[in-house]
């Protein structure tokens, strides 16, 4: 007997989001222009990139083997991305794009993860074990990445994290 499953989960399994989004590309670079939200100033910053990882998988299990098949993109929203025109510079664009690095970093482990795995008959369990772990550490590696930085205001350590987020792309190149 064969069971087929599909499940769409995009940002911590909320509905899908129909807005246009920017799927990441090591060709692709944000400017200014990606950004169209309006901006806010009751903020201490004058940027805001809003990121993440889409992931849809479908599987089947038959009485011998599961088999999974998955998408995982990472995703800049323009529509809820915004920026300061007149405060913003090249560099404050960079610390944003590295944003969008860490959202592709992180779809990276993810497909190691889920590429890795031999799953069992509890397989959508397995898997949203997995999704949920991969986002809460990209989550916390965005939120690391803003307090040390300081919203990109201390450069050196902005130039040390950008190194950082390079390599582990770099690391992760087989799963991109």
């Amino acid at each position: 007997m064969k069971l087929l499953f599909a499940l769409i989960i995009s940002l911590l399994l909320l509905p899908q989001d129909t807005s246009e989004k920017i799927i990441w590309h090591e060709d692709h670079r944000l400017t200014w222009s990606d950004f169209r939200a309006t901006p806010r100033h009751d903020v201490g910053f004058v940027a805001s990139t809003n990121t993440g990882i889409n992931f849809g998988y479908s599987f089947t299990i038959s009485e011998r083997e599961v088999t999974v098949e998955y998408s995982v993109e990472s995703f800049f929203s323009p529509d809820k991305s915004w920026f300061i025109p007149g405060r913003v510079s090249q560099h404050i664009l960079n610390h944003e794009q590295a944003h969008f690095d860490i959202s592709e970093l992180h779809a990276r482990i993810l497909r190691k993860k889920l590429d890795a795995r031999k799953f069992s008959k509890n397989v959508k369990s397995e898997i949203e074990g997995i999704y949920l772990q991969v986002e809460a550490q990209r989550k916390a590696m965005q939120k690391k990445f803003d307090v040390e930085t300081d919203h990109s205001q201390n450069v050196e350590k902005e130039i040390q994290w950008e190194k950082r987020i390079a390599k582990q792309l770099a690391q992760y190149e087989p799963w991109k």
